[in-house]
């Protein structure tokens, strides 16, 4: 069964002389638990894309599904509340609060949602980012890869079917880089998540299980990564 599907999807900015088509009758389905990289150069409108599948940003047509849920058919208060829900966003800029320590951080969506953390879970996440003795730190007291195994951790708190990731390792150097995106990997397995991440990183994108191309508002599949 796939999770999200994107059908004939078209993002028009501007009118007349001075359109620009950002994305042209994008159409792609990933199955539940499957982790994609989205490749393309800058401009090339693949985050637009990726504001699309979140909702973030309303289609010029074309419509999005995820879990059979066509999310631009939702009126906004039922929307904010299936994205919370179901959407785990991840940043290249982390977003972090600064007041709040790496715990707090993590458990935050959850609280926004007038719910309890399962401390089990909140536990198992610490485990798994290997963040147990970094719980009590605030942002500023942790290097980048840290903040943005944070991120991560912020991400997957909801228990989101799917996760979006904005160039999640453009602030960090290779050595975390391989980190965070094994984390990634990690969380698709471990709990069937869809990942669905923009990379300008070629080595970044091999390790996903398949690659889109976005290209002048184009999107092409390669399927398996293959240089």
């Amino acid at each position: 069964m796939n999770l999200l599907e994107v059908n004939t999807l078209c993002k028009t900015y501007g009118n007349g002389d001075t359109a620009v088509k950002a994305l042209k009758d994008v159409s792609f389905s990933v199955p539940k638990g499957q982790f994609i990289a989205v490749v393309g150069e800058s401009g090339s409108g693949k985050s637009t894309l990726l504001n699309m599948i979140g909702a973030l940003d309303t289609p010029t047509s074309g419509n999005v599904r995820i879990d059979g849920n066509d999310v631009f058919r939702m009126k906004d208060e039922k929307l904010t509340i299936f994205r919370r829900r179901n959407i785990g966003f991840i940043f290249q800029a982390f977003n972090l609060i600064p007041e709040l320590n790496v715990e707090q951080n993590i458990t935050f969506p959850v609280l926004l949602d007038y719910k309890k953390p399962d401390k089990a879970y909140v536990e198992e996440i610490l485990t798994v980012l290997s963040l147990q003795d970094r719980r009590g730190h605030l942002p500023r007291q942790l290097s980048g890869g840290q903040q943005q195994r944070v991120a991560i951790g912020r991400a997957l708190i909801t228990r989101p079917m799917l996760i979006l990731a904005d160039e999640p390792t453009g602030n960090l150097d290779s050595k975390n880089s391989g980190e965070v995106i094994s984390l990634l990997k990690t969380a698709s397995k471990r709990y069937s998540q869809t990942i669905i991440m923009i990379t300008h990183s070629r080595s970044v994108a091999s390790m996903a299980d398949r690659v889109l191309q976005v290209s002048d508002g184009v999107l092409s599949d390669f399927g398996g990564y293959t240089e």
